[in-house]
This record gives structure tokens, sequence and C-alpha cells, in this order.
């Protein structure tokens, strides 16, 4: 469960995030709104890149201002531009960064690189220098490297901006076939369609909530008003 309880955000003296106060447990959740609404500030409350000015942000009872390195090891977060999360030259050596972090032998580093990319159709990318790949190859091995710590949660900022269709369907094959409580902002509509929720933002405020269907055909209205 994430919860947040009258949480507000400012920064140089203009509240982002108003008097937000939510629970979120369903499996896959979307986020969405105009550019400037709020929506990015709040999925970085989720792991605590952002903190609130008032209020509180929880995940599975672990409070992001107190419990940080806690909820950082629940919370994979994924990036618009994956050039700013893949930091090894070797996509084999960017993915075992975060498990030589947690210690693990080099066998069992090993074997979870290997198991997770085989799992992901992506065994041929191990060994390929992380700047030769495509745009879309990026975001994969992205992701892949957040999908190999196993979080509780994984939260994703426009994670299909820089895909062909190829590859963004290859995206959304892996996150709806994942066990993970999924939380994905796009601008991408029909990317969201199957999800479980929407939460549409305007001017920081949560302004709508519910399936689907019913909050993205609300928004699509409103834009064209």
């Amino acid at each position: 469960m994430i919860k947040f309880d009258s949480v507000s955000v400012k920064k140089e003296g203009r509240v982002i995030l108003r008097d937000l106060s939510l629970c979120l447990d369903q499996k896959r959740i979307g986020v969405i709104g105009h550019n400037g609404s709020g929506k990015s500030t709040f999925i970085r409350l989720i792991n605590g890149i952002e903190m609130p000015a008032t209020g509180q942000v929880s995940v599975n009872n672990l409070y992001t201002d107190k419990n940080r390195k806690e909820v950082l090891k629940r919370v994979g977060f994924v990036f618009q531009n994956p050039e700013n999360q893949i930091i090894y030259p070797m996509v084999r050596e960017d993915l075992a960064f975060g498990l030589k972090n947690r210690r693990l032998s080099k066998s069992e580093i090993s074997d979870r690189i290997q198991q997770t990319a085989e799992m992901f159709g992506v065994s041929d990318l191990l060994d390929r220098l992380s700047h030769t790949l495509s745009g879309g190859e990026k975001q994969l091995v992205a992701i892949l490297s957040i999908l190999i710590m196993d979080p509780d949660h994984i939260v994703l900022d426009e994670p299909t901006t820089l895909l062909d269709l190829q590859n963004k369907k290859k995206i959304m094959d892996i996150l709806d076939n994942l066990d993970q409580q999924i939380l994905v902002v796009s601008h991408d509509l029909e990317f969201l369609k199957s999800y479980d929720h929407i939460l549409r933002f305007e001017q920081g405020k949560l302004i709508d909530q519910g399936k689907p269907d019913d909050v993205i055909t609300k928004y699509i209205e409103d834009a064209l008003c």
C-alpha cells in the first residue's frame, strides 16, 4: 500500500502539489495530466526523491522521511531518459551494479542477470556497449536494472516516449506480466487504457481518479473544449 497523508510540496514559494490524501492498492495505476500539473512531483515522492513540505508519504507502512533506505529497496524508479539511469559502459556491468550493493556473491549476481535477461528475451544485449543501444534497447535495460532488484513497487516516468511501436509493445507486455504494483506517468493514453486505476492531476491537485474509461474520456473531453 502506498499512502499519502495531507501531502503538499512547495518550491521557491510556489505550491507544486497541494493537500493530497490518497491510498493506492491497485496493481496497475496510470497517472495523467498536462505538463506542470504535479504528476512528476507526485511519483518522485513515492521513493523519497522529493520530500513533502507538509504531510507524510508511506510505502508498506515505511515513511519516506524516516525510513528512506528501506523505502528505496521496495520502490524501483525508472526515469524518462534511460541515459540518466545507465551508468556503466557494458550492459552486463550495469545490471550488476545494484546487486553488488546487496553484497551478493559473483555467482549469484551472474545467475540473476542471466535469468532476468532470459525471462524478458534480451540476453543478446548483455555483452553490448551501452552507448551502441537504440533508444528502445536503452529503455529496456533501464527497466531491467530495476526489475533485477526485485522491488515491491515500480514507478515509471514516461517509459514509452522514445520508443517505436515494436519496443513500446515489448515494454507494455513486460509491465503487464509483472507481479509488482506498477505506477506509470504517461501522455500515451492508449498505453494506460487497460490499467486498473487512473489518477489525473491539474495545477498541483488530484482532480479525478477511477477507471480508465471514465477518467481518460473526461480528460480528452476537457482538452478538446
